[in-house]
């Protein structure tokens, strides 16, 4: 029996806690003609090795424009076979190197970048804070804008020197919301075609932990951004809210997905289908919030807390980020089995050595976030 291509996708999907059913698995042989649009599918059933099935599809590799996994197979001829790749290696590289900037620009047009360092020499210990400096607009994020955060917090994302990243706007506004003119011209087609706000999501892509320190007006647009991050800082006078409903839309980039999760399913029908805001304190009783701060004082104290996070090891913060995030999309089961094997992880670098070295010594641990 011959399949369509897009019914090959699937198997190359399988994760690398891919389950074994009870009845026999498919998994793909070789192709006789690795350009041809369809290929055979081999009914195979995994042995078992100490009463359980060998896992299918586990730790993927790629090799000349092939897809083939060398362990899912018992025999050797089984292992040699392959799979053609639905994209090129050569695409696949294009689309590694677009989220790859190692340095920062010299300026930006829309945001202001710098970094702070600890008193004392700490290794990943400086803070990178990036401010959106848009003010006649109250810092609404046009695609200009994002592109400048996007590339910024690439490069301290990449920069060995920082542990964490600070998101902050100015005092009178966090951001205000999406560019509403920039978007008033646009067409159905345009923003489908382009997938508009997809790019956005880039900020929750980096390894690092972001801080949002959000003063002022945090709404539509601005809200989702600071959603994005990893924990977010409200001054006195900050003010939430996802109003897209009075312009005749709801939230694009994230307010009716990310917003449930953090307040529940009541609070966010309420603030996405009136449009009102909601202020620091009630964000903060609404568990959108980590704290509030004194406005004057929001930045500094989101700066104190990004270098107490830098302080730590880093391989076990960008863990650490990676597991909380992953329970939202993991059963329990799944999300405590994915947290052991993090666990477990850390057991193999230098940190875990050093950080319970200077506990039984009495000691601050000297991390050098070394494997």
């Amino acid at each position: 029996m011959r399949f369509p291509i897009r019914q090959i996708a699937p198997f190359l999907a399988e994760s690398s806690s891919c389950r074994s059913s009870t009845s026999t698995r498919a998994c793909a042989t070789t192709l006789s003609n690795p350009t041809s649009s369809y290929s055979s599918i081999a009914a195979h059933t995994p042995k078992k090795e100490h009463g359980h099935r060998q896992p299918l599809l586990r730790h993927i590799h790629t090799t000349n424009n092939y897809i083939f996994d060398k362990h899912a197979f018992a025999s050797s001829n089984q292992r040699n076979n392959k799979i053609p790749l639905l994209q090129s290696q050569k695409q696949q590289k294009q689309q590694t190197s677009s989220f790859s900037c190692s340095t920062l620009k010299e300026s930006y047009d829309y945001i202001q970048v710098e970094k702070r360092s600890p008193e004392t020499n700490v290794a990943g210990g400086s803070v990178g804070l990036i401010t959106l400096h848009r003010p006649k607009a109250l810092n609404a994020l046009c695609d200009a804008l994002f592109e400048d955060l996007i590339h910024a917090a690439r490069a301290l994302n990449e920069d060995d020197e920082v542990g964490c990243l600070v998101l902050t706007g100015s005092t009178k506004a966090f951001a205000a919301g999406a560019d509403i003119e920039e978007m008033s011209k646009r067409e159905f087609a345009t923003v489908y075609k382009k997938n508009m706000f997809a790019q956005w999501a880039d900020i929750t892509k980096l390894s690092k932990p972001i801080i949002a320190a959000v003063n002022g007006f945090a709404l539509g647009g601005g809200c989702e951004l600071a959603m994005m991050c990893d924990i977010i800082l409200a001054g006195s006078n900050a003010h939430f809210g996802q109003p897209e409903i009075n312009l005749g839309v709801i939230p694009g980039a994230g307010g009716t997905q990310r917003l449930i999760r953090a307040v529940g399913k009541s609070k966010a029908m309420e603030m996405v289908l009136t449009g009102n805001r909601i202020s620091a304190e009630e964000a903060r009783e609404a568990g959108l919030v980590a704290r509030v701060i004194d406005s004057e004082v929001l930045v500094e104290e989101a700066v104190r807390m990004g270098m107490e996070i830098a302080g730590k090891g880093g391989v076990s913060v960008v863990m650490a980020k990676e597991a909380v995030n992953a329970a939202e999309e993991m059963t329990l089961s799944e999300g405590l089995r994915f947290e052991r094997r993090m666990f477990h992880a850390l057991f193999a670098t230098k940190d875990q050595k050093e950080g319970m070295s200077a506990f039984l010594e009495k000691r601050k641990p000297d991390f050098t976030n070394e494997n």
